[in-house]
């Protein structure tokens, strides 16, 4: 798994030249906009419930002394608890509504490397059955992912082995980042279900996808923008590549 967990990162590194190459940047267009859209809605909301949380965990706190340090704190976790949701919901919801951006770049890639292409997706019909696939598959994941992070969260507050969980939760989200994006070439080749198998089998690749996902993510403004053409460009490479091995 390792090794696979490098290869899905190391593909992000010619994923940019790759880009520059097919000359895809032109079709990221509208999905950079809905990024940019769905990233603002997600800050403007994270930021007007993170004290609201914070404040309900501070009304535990029944006592006088201490109670302004419970409370920054309190408000501290709140943005964390808003922070973690926010990027789930965030990463899910552009992943489905892109969708049918996404799928034909993929297409794309896969033309330029095999110089064929599997079921192309043609025509309002297909591109109605990759959304409606991709909002299943989302929604989906969302609801996994969230019952795996909640009870992390709560673990990383234990002493001392607490440190571990903030770990998980950023491989979960990261997983689930990365299984996102391979579904774009994905959904030519299987069936849901079979899609599924295949990533659990390759969660690896799942894993140095989504992490690098993440990380871009966390850059100011500019993440938001740039995270779909490259994940999606380093997810259809590796994929790819498992299901054309080199004979």
């Amino acid at each position: 798994m390792m090794k696979d967990i490098y290869n899905g990162i190391q593909a992000y590194f010619s994923a940019y030249s790759l880009l520059n190459t097919l000359n895809l940047w032109r079709f990221f267009a509208i999905p950079i906009l809905i990024s940019f859209i769905l990233g603002i809605i997600i800050m403007i909301t994270a930021y007007g419930f993170s004290d609201n949380i914070g404040d309900y965990i501070a009304g535990v706190w029944s006592f006088s002394w201490g109670k302004q340090t419970f409370t920054t704190i309190s408000h501290v976790i709140g943005g964390l608890i808003v922070i973690a949701f926010g990027l789930v919901i965030f990463k899910h919801t552009l992943m489905a509504v892109a969708s049918p951006f996404m799928t034909p770049i993929s297409e794309k890639i896969e033309y330029y490397y095999t110089g064929n292409l599997r079921k192309p997706n043609v025509g309002l019909r297909a591109q109605t059955s990759v959304l409606a696939r991709s909002i299943r598959l989302n929604v989906r994941n969302l609801i996994v992912e969230i019952l795996w992070i909640i009870p992390f969260f709560i673990f990383s507050f234990i002493p001392v082995i607490g440190i571990i969980f903030p770990i998980l939760i950023f491989l979960v989200q990261a997983y689930y980042a990365g299984f996102g994006s391979m579904d774009y070439t994905l959904e030519r080749y299987f069936p849901y279900k079979q899609s599924v198998a295949f990533v659990r089998k390759h969660r690896g690749l799942a894993i140095g996808n989504g992490i690098v996902f993440m990380l871009i993510l966390l850059i100011p403004v500019i993440g938001i923008l740039i995270v779909l053409p490259l994940s999606v460009t380093a997810s259809t490479v590796t994929t790819l590549k498992k299901l054309h091995p080199p004979s």
